[in-house]
C-alpha cells in the first residue's frame, strides 16, 4: 500500500489528566500523581473518623460499619494500639492500615530498643509518613488508601496528627477523615475550645459522629479510643460507651 498522506491521519490526541493515571510514578501536565488523589477518594469514601486533642488527652472516635447483622461485631477493631501511650485510627481501607499499624509498631519497639524510653509521638508520626510517602515513588507499587489519625501524650505534652496518602502530615487540635469530613470538621470548627478538658473532648467527639451519622448510634457501631493524663492508651469497652452515650443525649 502507499504511505498515507500525513494529512490523512487522525490528529494525535493531547494527552489528558486520565491518559496518567495508569502510572504511579508518572507527573500529568498540571502537576499532579493522579492517583495519589484517587487514595483519598478511597479515604473519603470509608467510614468518618475523628480525633480531638483537649489540655489533659486527646480522643479519637470512630464509626464502625456493619455490613451485616450476620457480622459478630466485637470482633471489629478499628481503634489500634501502637505503644502503651500512642493510638490510631484510620478512614478507608482496612487492610492497608494493618500495614501501617504493623510497621508503626516495628518502628516503635526498635526505638525502645536502642534508647530504652517510648518513641516521641512526632517521630513515629514522621516515620509511618515516610513508608507512606515510598509508596508513591516506587515502581510496582500503589499508594495506600487510608489516611490515619495518631494520636498521644509524651514528654512534650499531648499530640494529634493527621497523615495522608501523600506521605504529608500535620498536627490538628482537632481533625476529621472520611465520609463525612467536612461537615464534621465544620461541627469541630464550631464546638472546640482551646484548653477543654479530655471529658467535653469526649462528649463533643460523640457528638460529632451522631451529626452525620446514618441511623442510630450505639455502643456497637462506633468506638471511642483515648490517652490521658496517665499516658495510658485504651479504647473504651462498650458498656462506658454507652454511659457516655447516655451523657450526650
Amino acid at each position: 500500500h502507499p504511505a498515507l498522506p500525513t494529512s490523512s491521519l487522525p490528529p494525535h490526541p493531547t494527552m489528558g489528566e486520565s491518559d496518567y493515571s495508569f502510572s504511579l510514578t508518572t507527573f500529568s501536565p498540571s502537576g499532579k500523581l493522579v492517583q495519589i488523589e484517587y487514595a483519598l477518594n478511597a479515604v473519603a469514601a470509608g467510614a468518618t473518623s475523628l480525633g480531638i486533642k483537649a489540655k489533659n488527652g486527646i480522643v479519637l472516635a470512630t464509626e464502625k460499619r456493619i455490613s451485616s447483622t450476620l457480622i459478630d461485631e466485637s470482633t471489629l477493631h478499628k481503634i489500634s494500639l501502637i505503644t502503651s501511650n500512642i493510638g490510631m485510627v484510620y478512614s478507608g481501607m482496612g487492610p492497608d492500615s494493618r500495614v501501617l499499624v504493623r510497621k508503626a509498631r516495628k518502628a516503635a519497639q526498635a526505638y525502645y530498643r536502642i534508647y530504652k524510653e517510648l518513641m516521641p509521638v512526632s517521630q513515629l508520626v514522621r516515620e509511618v509518613a515516610s513508608v507512606m510517602q515510598e509508596f508513591t515513588q516506587s515502581g510496582g507499587v500503589r499508594p495506600f488508601g487510608v489516611s490515619l489519625l495518631v494520636c498521644g501524650l509524651d514528654d512534650e505534652g499531648p499530640h494529634l496528627y493527621q497523615v495522608d496518602p501523600s506521605g504529608s502530615y500535620f498536627a490538628w487540635k482537632a481533625s476529621a477523615i472520611g465520609k463525612n469530613m467536612v461537615n464534621a470538621k465544620t461541627f469541630l470548627e464550631k464546638r472546640y475550645t482551646e484548653g477543654m478538658e479530655l471529658e467535653d473532648a469526649i462528649h463533643t467527639a460523640i457528638l460529632t459522629l451522631k451529626e452525620g451519622f446514618e441511623g442510630q448510634v450505639t455502643e456497637r457501631n462506633i468506638e471511642v479510643g483515648l490517652v490521658g493524663e496517665d499516658r495510658v492508651f485504651r479504647a473504651l469497652t462498650p458498656a462506658e460507651i454507652k454511659d457516655y452515650l447516655g451523657e450526650v443525649e
